[in-house]
């Protein structure tokens, strides 16, 4: 959990800490990050970084789900089963994440971090128990079409109407 003292921090120091996070963990695993990089890149001092997250990983999970905020805004997880709306938003999300500043941490995320953070998958498990089927299959398809884009660009066209069948599918079943 962030620590108090990072929340309080002033605008732009926030951002030069938060900018050098992203730098480090989209260029190096959790396993491979340092705060020796993170304080020289930021340049506040070591006792500094321990003052506002725990370790590495407290710091790691402030980015990401920093990112996950940013990337799912506008979704509703409660809102209706939409399979146009979530189509859009999955296609605009790979066709744009080229461009993204969390393209090469979500990548990270994904191949090595993911595994590493089990706590992570628990809780996300318990908000995802009590969605209905239609909608939970829907999410998983989204966010396996994403893995697929990310890691295999060269077929993005096949893995997004793969996508699309399966919502009208799911959509169909009623």
């Amino acid at each position: 959990m962030v620590k108090s003292t990072f929340q309080n921090l002033n605008q732009e120091k926030k951002k030069r800490v938060t900018a050098a996070l992203i730098t480090e963990f989209s260029s190096y695993s959790l396993a491979d990050a340092q705060v020796a990089r993170i304080v020289k890149s930021s340049g506040i001092a070591r006792g500094a970084f321990y003052k506002y997250f725990d370790d590495l990983t407290d710091a790691y999970e402030y980015v990401y789900q920093l990112a996950m905020k940013d990337i799912h805004a506008g979704l509703k997880p409660n809102k209706a089963f939409d399979m146009e709306f979530l189509y859009k938003t999955t296609a605009d999300f790979v066709g744009k994440s080229e461009k993204s500043p969390y393209l090469a941490l979500i990548k990270l995320h994904l191949s090595k971090n993911e595994a590493m953070l089990t706590h992570d998958f628990k809780q996300k498990a318990v908000r995802l128990k009590d969605l209905d089927v239609k909608t939970w299959s829907a999410m998983v398809l989204s966010h396996e079409t994403i893995k697929l884009v990310l890691f295999d660009p060269d077929h993005k066209n096949i893995y997004l109407e793969r996508f699309k069948h399966s919502l009208k599918l799911l959509d169909e079943e009623g």
